[in-house]
């Protein structure tokens, strides 16, 4: 599967996330990337990442509510839950209070608020954990290919450089030397920055021998058209996703948003043409790929269609205090992002070797 697909997927449950607060609508998000990730997720390092940003979900949630009940909540409400001291502020402090009485309403607003930036962050989780970043990073356009390196070779020397403070950390030990405080720091430091360098040299020798930097010649007219294509585009890109985070935006969000892709992707296409290179084995976009990036896109364009007719089953209101209800057509939109799960092909277990059979 092309590691493009599994992102693109993931950012349409995203954009979904983002246009509700309903905690149904958002645990039922939650609920389809995990089974796809539970289902489709292989054995390798990156794919363990998914629990770790469900902790960080976690996490926001309950730092949402903290600070909801220590700055307090703009939402009026009646029902108290306790009353905490209040700090005297100066005038010039007004509308601001530390402390003070906590409502149920507020706390409430701040639980959908979390949640939905919780399950933003689980949907950005999913994509990590499905999408092997390598491959993602070979995939980049010749445009962006000494980024791509860089970032490769980055990723390549941050495991070595642990595990060279790891290694030393264990020499030291086994000499009877400490291994904590600063000066044994500054004496592990020493080695580790040595063979960082030996390596950073013998990895700059290498990409030399291989051409690494050759640019093929390119007009004048091309590099401007290029870079006015690629910038124009990404603004095109930022205005439209802010408009489609935005409440009002959703109408002139969406074309923006495409045109200002369609013209950063031909940007990108014609600085391509400064690099001369080729791909090993490149990812092919087929059926699948397509079936797994139209059922995300298919989840946001029906979540944002759905506020525009319900938006207050989208959004449901804390005062009074009403149970939350489940819209019945978004819910079902949000069931198409379980099709990757059907599609895609089943991770292939580990190999385990056998032992030999004895010959009678």
């Amino acid at each position: 599967m092309h590691p493009g697909a599994w992102w693109l997927w993931a950012i349409g449950l995203a954009t979904a996330a983002s246009r509700t607060t309903n905690p149904l609508l958002l645990a039922l998000l939650v609920a389809v990337a995990g089974y796809v990730v539970a289902a489709r997720r292989t054995d390798a390092p990156w794919a363990r990442s998914y629990t770790a940003f469900v902790k960080l979900g976690l996490a926001v949630v309950a730092i949402r509510l903290v600070f909801n009940v220590a700055l307090g909540s703009p939402i009026p409400g009646t029902h108290t839950l306790l009353t905490l001291p209040e700090a005297p502020l100066p005038e010039w402090a007004k509308g601001i209070r530390i402390g003070g009485r906590v409502t149920a309403e507020g706390m409430l607003f701040a639980l959908y608020d979390g949640a939905r930036l919780a399950t933003l962050l689980i949907c950005v989780g999913a994509a990590n954990a499905l999408a092997n970043p390598a491959r993602l990073l070979k995939s980049l356009p010749g445009a962006l290919y000494e980024a791509g390196v860089a970032v490769v070779v980055a990723m390549t020397f941050a495991p070595n450089m642990v595990a060279d403070v790891s290694r030393l950390r264990t020499v030291r030990r086994l000499r009877g030397r400490p291994t904590g405080g600063i000066k044994a720091i500054l004496q592990i430091g020493l080695p580790v920055l040595e063979g960082a360098l030996e390596r950073s040299v013998a990895v700059a020798a290498s990409m030399d021998a291989r051409g690494y930097g050759r640019t093929a010649h390119v007009p004048p007219a091309v590099r401007h058209t290029t870079t006015v294509l690629t910038l124009g585009g990404l603004l095109g890109v930022c205005a439209g996703t802010y408009a489609l985070l935005a409440a009002e935006g959703a109408r002139y969000g969406l074309p923006v948003l495409l045109t200002g892709l369609a013209a950063a992707l031909a940007g990108l296409r014609l600085g391509g043409r400064r690099s001369v290179r080729t791909r090993y084995r490149p990812d092919r976009w087929g059926a699948r790929a397509w079936l797994v990036a139209g059922s995300g896109a298919a989840v946001a364009a029906a979540m944002i269609w759905a506020g525009t007719y319900a938006p207050d089953a989208l959004h449901p209101g804390v005062v009074p205090l009403t149970a939350p209800a489940l819209p019945l057509w978004p819910a079902l939109a949000t069931l198409l992002g379980l099709l990757p799960a059907f599609v895609t092909p089943a991770p292939q277990a580990p190999q385990t070797p056998q032992a030999p059979q004895e010959s009678k």
